[in-house]
């Protein structure tokens, strides 16, 4: 029998690293009030914060771990390497960017932001990060937003070109309305751990009637839901708020559980319903 999950449940990384099972985005977070509310997220128990280059408030973060009075260890940080910085030598650049905007000595994790930019560059922009892992730079490494197609590339470039490598999260949009079958059966086959973006739907569908009544079943909120719901199947969601109070109800999910009738209903097989955009689908030369 698993041990229930609470605030301080972790998940071994396929590199030997440890991750909390929980994660705060900063997705779209303005530099001015990033430090404040990662900040208010370490006080209320979160130790898992997830940046990217693109998001421009690296640095933020980084403040707010350094003056969090916790040790560095025991807040799990990543980024990610955009679009526009994808190849070998513009990935390398743009770690060394993170590490100047940051001051860290280290990265938990760094992933490959979307598929974008071709074989070349993807594979290229691979080569960089397992450098820098090899380096002790990054802890581990992984890809976010990629399809089947993408990582059956990634998987045999690993194999064929001495690059080697190993996949230890994979990031997507994930909720009941987009539970990515065929990507979570690849991650899972493939030992790679599922991180789930936007758990919360961009908060498009606190209306939904199952969600109003698996709530009042359970006397929790609808994004609570959504949250438990991403937890009991296994993922590390990374829900994202600026505002204080929703940043603690977020967190507060490991009073009740949802049963099997619970989940049976927010199951809707077939369902492709993303909220934003979908590299997933993108070509692989595109």
């Amino acid at each position: 029998m698993s041990s229930p999950l609470t605030l301080t449940s972790t998940v071994k990384l396929p590199s030997g690293h440890i991750m909390p099972t929980l994660g705060y985005g900063v997705y779209q977070t303005p530099k001015d009030v990033c430090e404040s509310v990662c900040s208010h997220a370490l006080k209320t128990g979160y130790r898992h914060i997830d940046s990217a280059r693109v998001y421009r408030n690296e640095g933020p973060c980084a403040a707010a771990i350094e003056s969090s009075g916790l040790k560095r260890e025991q807040i799990f940080f990543t980024s990610k390497i955009g679009p526009r910085d994808m190849g070998y030598e513009k990935a390398k650049k743009a770690i060394d960017a993170s590490f100047a905007e940051t001051g860290l000595q280290y990265f938990d994790l760094f992933l490959i932001h979307a598929p974008y930019g071709g074989r070349d560059a993807r594979c290229g922009t691979w080569k960089a990060l397992v450098e820098a892992q090899s380096e002790g730079r990054i802890r581990s490494i992984g890809v976010s937003n990629y399809g089947v197609h993408h990582l059956d590339e990634l998987k045999e470039f690993m194999a064929s070109s001495g690059v080697g490598g190993t996949i230890s999260v994979g990031q997507w949009e994930i909720h009941p309305w987009l539970p990515r079958a065929d990507i979570v059966k690849w991650a899972r086959d493939n030992g790679v751990v599922v991180q789930a973006w936007s758990p919360l739907v961009r908060a498009e569908r606190p209306n939904e009637s199952v969600l109003g009544e698996i709530s009042k079943k359970h006397g929790k909120t609808w994004a609570q839901v959504l949250i438990r719901w991403s937890l009991q199947n296994g993922f590390v969601p990374l829900p994202k708020s600026v505002t204080p109070s929703r940043i603690e109800e977020n967190a507060d999910v490991y009073d009740f559980e949802l049963d099997d009738e619970d989940m049976e209903m927010l199951h809707f097989p077939g369902s492709y319903a993303p909220c934003s955009w979908d590299p997933t689908v993108a070509g692989l030369e595109d």
